[in-house]
């Protein structure tokens, strides 16, 4: 394999990589709605395509097509989601070591590839595993169906900048308006 065939698969990897995780956390908060952390990741995620798209054009690469969501399979729960969440992160993470390895005589890819695998490590898995943690569930309650509105007056998850909107142990229930839940505490 060539040095040019190396970079072409490694690129390629990254970016089939980057957008099976953008199309599972689409799929994700289609089923349960916006909730943190896969708001702000599939945000991440956006960012990292983006991040690849212009070495593909650099090194004259094909852009691989995105497959879309008929990749992926959602698990039946955000807890589950943010177990697999930290399984994929971790799997991550030893890819791009893989791909860097490949990729030594491209100081721009690594410089990429770097930034993806650090927002991965620091970021990402570090997410996920407060949602393990915190047994993460659904912005709707189980008992009435109806949205958990944060201390700021969102449905939680739409980024009111409470500490408190998703597991904190600070939290306290109090009805709200209109029959919904609210949580409040932290800063909200």
């Amino acid at each position: 394999m060539t040095e040019h065939e190396r970079l072409a698969a490694a690129l390629t990897e990254a970016l089939q990589d980057e957008y099976k995780a953008r199309a599972t956390y689409r799929q994700i908060l289609r089923r349960f709605g916006q909730v943190q952390p896969f708001v702000n990741i599939l945000n991440a995620e956006e960012r990292h395509i983006r991040a690849l798209d212009p070495l593909f054009h650099r090194y004259q690469i094909p852009i691989p097509a995105d497959p879309g969501p008929g990749q992926v399979t959602i698990p039946d729960s955000l807890a589950a989601a943010c177990a697999e969440g930290v399984t994929a992160e971790l799997e991550n993470g030893a890819m791009y070591d893989r791909l860097l390895a490949m990729t030594q005589a491209y100081p721009d890819v690594q410089r990429v590839f770097r930034n993806l695998q650090r927002a991965s490590q620091q970021n990402h898995l570090r997410a996920f595993q407060r949602g393990v943690a915190r047994g993460m569930r659904s912005a709707t309650t189980p008992v009435t169906d109806r949205p958990l509105i944060c201390g700021g007056g969102r449905v939680m998850g739409e980024g009111c900048g409470a500490q408190s909107c998703w597991g904190s142990r600070r939290v306290s229930p109090v009805l709200a308006k209109g029959g919904g839940r609210r949580y409040h505490g932290g800063r909200g």
